[in-house]
Parts: C-alpha cells; structure tokens; sequence
C-alpha cells in the first residue's frame, strides 16, 4: 500500500478515530504475543461490530480470512501507511503545566514520524530547558518557530482565557491541525481542524453512567 496524498481528508472523522483505536488496540495485543485476530474479536475490544471492523479494514485496503483471520502486525503497518506521514511530523506543545508535561511524558518515543519537536510557555522557569528531551520556547516566539520548524499540528494545554490567543497564535504559524485540551470551544478558520478533548465532560458523562449502572441488578445491560 502506498500514501496516497491527503486521502484521509475525505475519511469521517468516527472512521478516522476508530482506525486510530484499532492501532492502539493492536499494539497491546501483539504486545501480548497474539499474532492474528479475527474481525469479531477486534469489534468486541472496539465496542463496534464485526461488519464495521471489515468495512474499515478495506478502507485501508487490507482484507482478511474468514479461516485465519488478520495478521496483527500486517493491519499495524497498513494503518501506520493510512494514518501516519511518510515523513516525521513535528507537534507543538504549548502549555507546560502538570497536563502538558504529562502529555510529553506519554508520547514521547510512542509514534517515530509524529513527535512533539517545541513546546511554549510563559513561565521563566521553564523556558529555555529542555523537558522531556523537547525544547521549551517563549510563548512570543511561537509563532516563528512554529513557521521555521514547518509545524502543521498544535496540542493547546493553556488555562481557557488563554486558549483562544493561543490558537491564533498557531494558526497564524501555519498549523492547520489542533488538539485543544482547554475547556472552551476554540474559533478558527475553514481549513483547520480542531479536536476538543473535554476531561470534564468525560469525567461527567462517566459519572452518571457509573451512577445509572450501580442501581441495576446484576446482569442488566
């Protein structure tokens, strides 16, 4: 399979995250030292079904046995081919507090060709070290660096009052792909894309789930 320019462009979104979360899953299966898996099996891991597994699976362009199922590591190089830059894809991090290093900490080494390469803040303290094998910039120099180092995606882990100017910042500097981690919904122009990741909400939503399941009897959906 080859890489085909932007053709994950006119893949939705929900196909896109679940490729993403098969990877993941993958990953810790062959960790496991399971070599094969069969649609069914990677529906129930994904909560989805077998026939949307399969239908995904043809979008990268892999097809399996009905005998033998998918070889793991043949489905983890066809979504690295579908998902990943043929060419390391640099990430700007801007925001260095508890969540941000956290951030830092977690991917790095996680994904060769897409690794955080700047990271900005505001605090004297942190810029100008080097945290997490990343360097940390001034905030005034995002922009710049941001434009010099051709930077396309931005993970925005700043306090919400700050989260608007920030992703000006890094749209002005050529970044067309943001992760906000603030809890305020961002604006930006047609042509960038923009996924909010809510720990609030999700803390929220699990918290009434967890609250509706612990009246049911045991065995109720």
């Amino acid at each position: 399979m080859e890489w085909v320019g932007d053709r994950a462009m006119t893949t939705p979104e929900r196909v896109i995250e679940r490729i993403s979360l098969y990877r993941r899953l993958l990953d810790s299966l062959k960790g496991e030292g399971q070599a094969t898996i069969f649609s069914h099996e990677l529906a129930g891991l994904a909560r989805g079904t077998a026939t949307q597994v399969r239908r995904d699976m043809m979008t990268i362009g892999v097809t399996g046995s009905p005998a033998h199922g998918y070889r793991a590591q043949d489905l983890i190089d066809a979504i690295g081919l579908y998902l990943d830059s043929p060419e390391p894809e640099g990430v700007a991090l801007v925001g260095i507090g508890n969540l941000g290093r956290a951030i830092m900490a977690f991917f790095q080494g996680r994904r060769p060709n897409l690794r955080i390469v700047a990271a900005f803040d505001v605090s004297p303290e942190k810029v100008g070290r080097v945290i997490h094998g990343c360097r940390c910039h001034p905030l005034d120099d995002l922009e710049r660096v941001v434009r010099e180092e051709g930077i396309r995606v931005g993970v925005v882990a700043v306090p919400a009052s700050a989260a608007q100017d920030v992703a000006d910042r890094l749209v002005r500097g050529g970044v067309r792909g943001l992760v906000n981690l603030a809890p305020v919904r961002l604006h930006v122009p047609p042509g960038v894309h923009t996924t909010h990741v809510d720990i609030t909400m999700s803390l929220e939503k699990a918290a009434y789930f967890a609250r509706q399941r612990a009246g049911r009897k045991e065995g109720e959906p």
